[in-house]
């Protein structure tokens, strides 16, 4: 009798072992575990970031006064001022403030998705998934934007890995790679989120019984979207 317990335990259990540890599946798990390995990447580069901003002056005096020279750490709202179809006008982190609302926006709707899962609704899902591509590859549009605005800068010499107009280079490099890390990540999300999002069309999660492959991708999408609000923080705000 006990034997027979014991396999249908182990058949059962996607641990094969009996009662699945924090009552969560392998791949949520491991779907943890992989986030906060990125959580301690993104960690050190935007700790490394803190460190190189803060071993240059800052810039004391009106801001309204202020120009870029090489000596002062640029201020953002100096740099992220533009947007698009309203050249010439000033409008300070406006851009950059849409583009968080974006993907926090896309965020809500994954939660929506899941919560769609949770209840067997395949077509509420296939609805909230789309929208959350939707989301995220207008942010990715949106950033792209922002960099050649970036680039191509605002007295003509812009910005590379090398050389940068606003400020030390060191800004620039950083920029470009702390978001361009972010950036694949969204991307990356995008393709998981297609492919869950086509699953879901076709019935192969419904045939499964559960939807929690759109619970793990939005453990990772809200991850992106945590890791953002820390990067706005960091080379918008501060």
């Amino acid at each position: 009798m006990s034997n027979t317990l014991a396999v249908e335990q182990s058949t059962q259990s996607p641990w094969r072992g009996g009662v699945a540890p924090m009552k969560a599946s392998y791949g949520k798990l491991m779907m943890w575990f992989f986030l906060l390995s990125d959580a301690f990447t993104f960690s050190a580069l935007l700790i490394t970031y803190g460190m190189i901003r803060y071993s240059h002056p800052a810039y004391e005096g009106v801001i309204a006064d202020f120009t870029f020279s090489q000596e002062y750490w640029p201020i953002p709202e100096k740099v992220f001022d533009a947007v698009p179809f309203l050249h010439g006008v000033h409008l300070p982190l406006v851009f950059v403030g849409i583009m968080t609302f974006i993907l926090i926006l896309s965020s809500v709707t994954m939660v929506l998705a899941v919560e769609a899962g949770h209840r067997m609704d395949r077509k509420a899902v296939e609805k909230w998934m789309l929208w959350t591509i939707v989301g995220g590859l207008t942010f990715l549009g949106c950033q792209a934007w922002e960099w050649t605005h970036f680039i191509n800068g605002t007295g003509g010499g812009g910005a590379s890995l090398t050389w940068n107009e606003y400020g030390p280079s060191n800004f620039a490099a950083l920029f470009f790679f702390i978001t361009g890390f972010h950036g694949f990540h969204v991307f990356s999300g995008v393709v998981i989120n297609f492919i869950i999002f086509y699953q879901t069309v076709v019935g192969i999660l419904e045939k499964r019984g559960h939807y929690e492959m759109v619970e793990k991708v939005g453990l990772y999408w809200h991850f992106v979207d945590l890791v953002w609000v820390f990067v706005f923080t960091f080379f918008y705000l501060v």
